[in-house]
C-alpha cells in the first residue's frame, strides 16, 4: 500500500529485457515493493548506489515503458505504523493516459488528462487518482478528459514540470470506484450477502 506521496525523483541507470535499474538515495532491501512512476514493483538486486527491480511482461503491457528512461518518481510501500498521508493507492496502473492541455494560472496549474471510456466510471469529481506515482484529487470530469489542479510546490518537486500535450502517464484510479462498481455488476448473480461475506468486503478496504 501507498499514499502517492513522491519521496524521491530517483534516475534510471539501465533497462534491459525486464529489469530496470534505478539510482536512489533510497536504502531498499531485497523483496521491498516500490512504486515507480505508480507502478508497484518488487526490489531484485541491490548495488551500493540503488537497487534494480522486475518488471513483467505483462506489467509492461500496461505501463508508459518510455517514461522509464531518465528520471522517475519513487515511493516505498508503507509499513505498519506509519503517518498516513496522501490518498490511498495501490500502485496498480490501471489505465493510459494523455495529456492534452496545461494552463498556468499563475498561483496553480490546471492539467487536463484523457483517458480510455472504460475508465472514466472509475474517476469521480472530488475523488483521488494517481498520476505516474503522484496521488491527486479531480477537479471534473468531462467526457473522457479530466481536470487536476497542481500547486506550484507539486509542479516544482515532481516530473509534472516536465509535462507537456501529448505525454502519456501511468494512472490508477480511485479503489473504493473499482470495487464498489465490480460488486454492483456482479450483485445480479448475488442472492444476499452473509456477514462473513460483508466482513471480507470491508477488510478489502
Amino acid at each position: 500500500m501507498f499514499t502517492g506521496l513522491i519521496r524521491e525523483i530517483a534516475t534510471v541507470k539501465s533497462f534491459k529485457g525486464s529489469t530496470l535499474c534505478i539510482k536512489a538515495t533510497l536504502k531498499a532491501k531485497l523483496g521491498d515493493s516500490i512504486a515507480i512512476n505508480g507502478a508497484c514493483l518488487t526490489v531484485v538486486k541491490l548495488s551500493e548506489d540503488g537497487f534494480c527491480v522486475e518488471l513483467s511482461p505483462e506489467s509492461q503491457k500496461h505501463l508508459v515503458i518510455e517514461n522509464y528512461k531518465d528520471a522517475v518518481h519513487i515511493e516505498p510501500a508503507m509499513m505498519m505504523g506509519d503517518k498516513f498521508e496522501g490518498h490511498v493507492v495501490q500502485g496498480h496502473v490501471d489505465a493510459i493516459g494523455e495529456i492534452q492541455e496545461i494552463k498556468n494560472l499563475g498561483n496553480s496549474y490546471d492539467v487536463f488528462i484523457r483517458v480510455p471510456k472504460k475508465s472514466i466510471p472509475f474517476i469521480v469529481p472530488k475523488g483521488s487518482i494517481t498520476i505516474d506515482g503522484v496521488s491527486l484529487t479531480v477537479n471534473d470530469v468531462k467526457g473522457n478528459i479530466f481536470r487536476l489542479t497542481i500547486i506550484p510546490h507539486t509542479m516544482k518537486e515532481t516530473l509534472f514540470k516536465n509535462y507537456k500535450k501529448g505525454s502519456k502517464v501511468n494512472i490508477e484510479t480511485d479503489m473504493f470506484a473499482r470495487y464498489i462498481s465490480h460488486i454492483l455488476s456482479h450483485q445480479k448473480n448475488i442472492s444476499s450477502l452473509s456477514w462473513d461475506e460483508v466482513d471480507a468486503i470491508n477488510a478489502s478496504f
